[in-house]
């Protein structure tokens, strides 16, 4: 019981120390996200790597399991052994949360990526409209050349494996430019969660305590290359979403193959539409004509794929991971995910798509 007291109050320490590293970036950036943090990953990557199925999701079975099996043991003990059963469970909660931040999550408090590339994020609608009026082009001309017509909806060749396999090929093209979103030893996996995933609304995941990039197989395949790009991104210490949805857009567009570069352009095109829509929904209806039907088609794919899997799970799921991503420095919540436009915005200002 001793041990157990001792590690519910570290549980408390944990959370003061946390607090106090997110005030000092330059401290994590140095010491835990370019110091640590690549050994610890690349090992986790290697042995986890070996696996041609998700370590992590087993992990996480067993341990729901466990918990739901300890709760039902201990059901009527709550009121003669309530201050054991507590001290027990945030006791377990403290070495979570310790592997949890030691593993990977300290990578929240690391120098925002805007700052290390020198990006503004704040954009105007006319700067906006003009970059997505770029993007329609570039998405329409490789859609054409992929289709060889403006009405086909992309079809991608592969299967889910060479995705993952190509993806890594793209984070080598990627690196040549921007050494440090470099990656090695892969570790990407369809989750064994895919089908609940898809219900919760999620393209994929990474797993902390493994390492592993787990990715729903059940997505639309034009989407898989940019999503799997994404959860690298998470992979080489990018926790912040809108940093990994632009890391993750940048591979896709620079990798050589078309249909990776198809699915980096169709997915920022999505976003900034979407913006766009908020700020001024006329100026977004004027846009919609100029991009080709096939393009449209996949956008109508993607809305298929959403309403097949929507169910009340979904909003429950994305309350909470809306909260979550609140208590860990993205206070826009889910909305962080599009934030990556104002990244894209300013970056490609003075630059060709």
């Amino acid at each position: 019981m001793k041990k157990k007291k001792l590690l519910a109050l570290l549980f408390v320490l944990q959370i003061i120390v946390v607090k106090l590293l997110s005030f000092f970036p330059e401290f994590t950036e140095r010491w835990y996200s370019n110091g640590i943090y690549p050994y610890l990953s690349g090992v986790s990557r290697n042995v986890f790597g070996l696996f041609g199925f998700s370590i992590g999701d087993i992990i996480y079975g067993i341990a729901i399991f466990m918990g739901l099996r300890w709760l039902w043991q201990r059901r009527k003990t709550w009121r003669q052994a309530y201050k054991y059963n507590l001290v027990t469970m945030v006791a377990t909660l403290s070495i979570i949360y310790f592997l949890f931040n030691a593993l990977w999550a300290f990578n929240y408090h690391r120098v925002p990526l805007y700052k290390k590339m020198n990006i503004e994020k704040k954009y105007t609608l006319a700067e906006l409209t003009s970059f997505t009026k770029k993007l329609i082009v570039k998405t329409n001309a490789l859609q054409v050349s992929i289709t060889k017509n403006d009405s086909t909806k992309v079809v991608v060749p592969y299967n889910v494996s060479k995705i993952y396999n190509q993806s890594v090929i793209a984070y080598g093209s990627l690196s040549k430019q921007f050494p440090d979103f470099k990656y090695e030893h892969a570790s990407i996996k369809s989750s064994l969660f895919s089908v609940p995933l898809s219900y919760m609304g999620f393209g994929g995941y990474l797993n902390p305590f493994t390492n592993e990039a787990q990715v729903n197989s059940k997505l639309p395949l034009y989407n898989l290359p940019t999503t799997t790009c994404h959860e690298m991104a998470h992979q080489i210490g990018y926790a912040n979403e809108s940093e990994a949805n632009f890391i993750g857009f940048m591979a896709s567009v620079k990798s050589n193959d078309p249909y990776f570069q198809y699915s980096g352009y169709s997915f920022a095109l999505k976003y900034c539409m979407r913006n766009i829509t908020k700020f001024d929904k006329k100026t977004a209806k004027n846009l919609a004509p100029l991009i080709n039907k096939g393009i449209l088609g996949n956008f109508e794919e993607s809305e298929q794929f959403n309403k097949k899997y929507q169910s009340f799970v979904e909003s429950i799921f994305k309350y909470i991971y809306d909260n979550y991503l609140k208590m860990n420095r993205q206070k826009d919540g889910l909305e962080t995910y599009s934030k990556f436009v104002g990244l894209m915005v300013n970056y490609y200002s003075d630059k060709e798509l």
